[in-house]
């Protein structure tokens, strides 16, 4: 089981709604550091937090936080970006490879870079956060790119559990923080995942479902396409029954 006891975690994201709480429940919880990252690093009033200068879609970028931040213990990838529509035909091709760059490139260069420290340390942590999206394909790219990085950390968890790192994947549907500012009905409250997702790392879990939604939609999978997309079942406009 792993502690976040004495830890140094960076959250990516770490300005948002979600990724602030990362950041305070971190540091409830006993890590002695935390940095957090973001495009634009913002002034915390608290010394054991490190603003860092991080863009996930620039290499450059990655290298040089992976390189000031090498006593990282827990890396948690929170950063993500949703696209202006989950229409793949509407969708211009600079909208659809930014939603790749930052949904998957970036937290699986960012595995990739922090790798050696983790490995290092006794006890690491990798935090990818996924979405229930990355099992429904409501989203467009958006559901591409958390399915994608759905992928990558089962294979990443594969390589790295015989260095001791631990990873961690999380599933939920929306939270309730700007990024789903446009969604209608019930959110999760953001503090209350983050401590769902610690809780899971504590009691060495592989998995986190964030509510009773994402939980039915993984089970789902398992039966017939018609039956997780019942659109499909309609009749196109002017065809004959």
């Amino acid at each position: 089981m792993a502690t976040l006891d004495n830890s140094v975690v960076l959250v990516t994201g770490a300005n948002g709604g979600l990724g602030q709480h990362f950041v305070r429940q971190a540091l409830a919880l006993g890590a002695r550091k935390v940095y957090a990252a973001a495009r634009s690093p913002r002034t915390w009033e608290d010394d054991r937090i490190t603003a860092l200068h991080l863009n996930v879609t620039d290499g450059q970028s990655i290298s040089a936080a992976a390189e000031i931040a090498s006593d990282v213990t827990v890396l948690i990838n929170n950063a993500g970006v949703i696209p202006p529509t989950a229409s793949y035909l509407e969708l211009s091709e600079t909208d659809l490879r930014a939603g790749m760059e930052t949904n998957f490139f970036g937290p699986v260069l960012l595995a990739k870079a922090f790798a050696p420290a983790l490995i290092a340390a006794p006890g690491a942590v990798l935090i990818d956060i996924h979405s229930v999206a990355s099992w429904n394909a409501f989203g467009g790219v958006y559901s591409g790119s958390k399915a994608a990085l759905w992928s990558a950390t089962n294979s990443l968890r594969l390589e790295l559990a015989p260095h001791d790192v631990h990873v961690v994947g999380v599933h939920m549907g929306y939270v309730d923080t700007a990024m789903a500012a446009h969604a209608g009905g019930p959110k999760l409250r953001p503090e209350d995942l983050v401590a769902q997702v610690y809780e899971t790392v504590a009691a060495g879990g592989y998995e986190v479902l964030g509510d009773e939604l994402t939980g039915m939609v993984k089970a789902a999978l398992s039966g017939p396409i018609e039956a997780l997309y019942p659109d499909l079942h309609s009749t196109p406009e002017g065809a004959q029954a």
